[in-house]
């Protein structure tokens, strides 16, 4: 990491992902680890948190230690709800994935360094991202960096 504190929208699947089992929660943990040391500061939105309100409870704990001084909360806001039914409209995925185009939405219009996701299907896929972007710049806002979480702490993203 170059010593500059990121600005990193978290995806739910980073967060629920700590408790998979697979291999991502020992991939996550230096994106974590980086969490609370200070080195990236999280945006959180309100579409993570309404997901995570179903979650079990080791998940919603765990969303709960992460310090208020590494994240910040973001809404949902009609701006983000009109990108979002532009991803659908422009055929990057479904109305039944609309949650994702959420997510991508929202990382866009707050503008982050990097949105991080473990989703490789709907959300960090080349062809998709690239997609999502070209939409995005159509709208009138900048490309997003999209990866999983280990590659942006392994790459120094």
């Amino acid at each position: 990491m170059d010593g500059k504190v990121k600005r990193v929208y978290v995806e739910t699947s980073v967060v629920s992902g700590m408790f998979d089992k697979n291999d991502h929660p020992e991939k996550a943990k230096p994106f974590w680890d980086a969490v609370f040391e200070g080195k990236i500061r999280v945006v959180l939105s309100s579409v993570l948190h309404d997901e995570l309100e179903k979650s079990p409870d080791n998940v919603r704990e765990f969303y709960r230690r992460i310090p208020d001084s590494q994240f910040e909360r973001i809404v949902s806001t009609p701006e983000s709800d009109t990108l979002a039914e532009r991803y659908v409209k422009a055929g990057i995925l479904t109305s039944n994935h609309f949650t994702d185009c959420e997510h991508v939405a929202l990382a866009t219009i707050a503008n982050v360094d990097v949105l991080v996701s473990w989703n490789t299907k709907h959300i960090v896929n080349r062809h998709r991202i690239r997609r999502f972007n070209d939409v995005s710049i159509g709208f009138g806002c900048d490309e997003i960096k999209i990866l999983v979480p280990n590659d942006l702490t392994q790459r120094g993203e």
